[in-house]
């Protein structure tokens, strides 16, 4: 793959919400688990581990147990102004985003494997633990697969989970209660054709040698910039929260 290739997937990837039903072939399905399985991460720990998820009763399972952390998540996002609440949590979703995906990953992690990591980075990284790390390790390998079902012409989702809602993922998937559920990714064909998010152009966020103190954002900068956020994914997130007619 050459750079501009690789540049052109990053921009084209989006976030999708709705899903056909057609199933995701085999071969696809396992490209996006390598893409996974050679996440970089720290001391090269690999804490994951995949649960793939494909059964029609066991997919509504997961969609139903989503309802009750929901409201929990629903209910604390009220005590924020309306202007600053993700669209989706303005007004109470009775059924998950995810619910018509063909299939599901649900990203496992293993803690115990912080012990590979560097003692010192407990203390002198400026995380300051290796919790830090251990996220990070788990965050990569998602990426990794959102990128590769980009690249597979697939949709993704990237599904955060609850600590409630944890305990009850793990006991329809019977994941041993050692282990962690990091997140979800919900995978298919895409219902629809996703609006482009903005990102913050190149010359705000880089600096050259030194930091360029004219580009430092003041307080009031940055809560123009997540109302202006707010404001402009309102369509994005409403084409997959509301299905509409195309």
């Amino acid at each position: 793959m050459q750079i501009d290739n690789f540049v052109e997937l990053t921009r084209a990837r989006r976030s999708v919400r709705r899903f056909k039903p057609d199933p995701v072939a085999p071969e696809l399905l396992e490209k996006i688990l390598e893409a996974g399985r050679w996440a970089m991460s720290g001391a090269n720990a690999q804490p994951w581990e995949f649960v793939v998820v494909q059964n029609a009763d066991t997919l509504a399972k997961l969609a139903q147990s989503w309802f009750e952390p929901h409201t929990e998540m629903y209910a604390i996002e009220q005590m924020r102004m309306a202007e600053l609440r993700l669209p989706p949590l303005r007004e109470f979703a009775t059924t998950a985003a995810f619910r018509d995906a063909p299939v599901i990953i649900a990203i496992v992690g293993d803690r115990r494997t912080d012990q590979a990591t560097v003692l010192g980075a407990a203390f002198l990284t400026t995380e300051g633990a290796t919790d830090a790390i251990y996220l990070k390790n788990m965050a990569n390998t998602t990426h990794n697969m959102h990128l590769a079902a980009a690249a597979a012409g697939l949709g993704a989702m990237w599904v955060s989970i609850t600590h409630m809602w944890a305990d009850e993922i793990k006991r329809i998937l019977d994941i041993p209660s050692i282990l962690e559920v990091h997140t979800m990714i919900a995978l298919g064909y895409p219902a629809y054709t996703p609006l482009c998010a903005k990102r913050r152009p190149l010359s705000e966020i880089v600096h050259f040698d030194k930091y360029d103190l004219s580009k430092l954002r003041s307080a009031e900068d940055v809560q123009h910039f997540i109302y202006e956020l707010r404001r402009t994914t309102e369509k994005p997130y409403q084409q997959g929260y509301m299905p509409k007619k195309e």
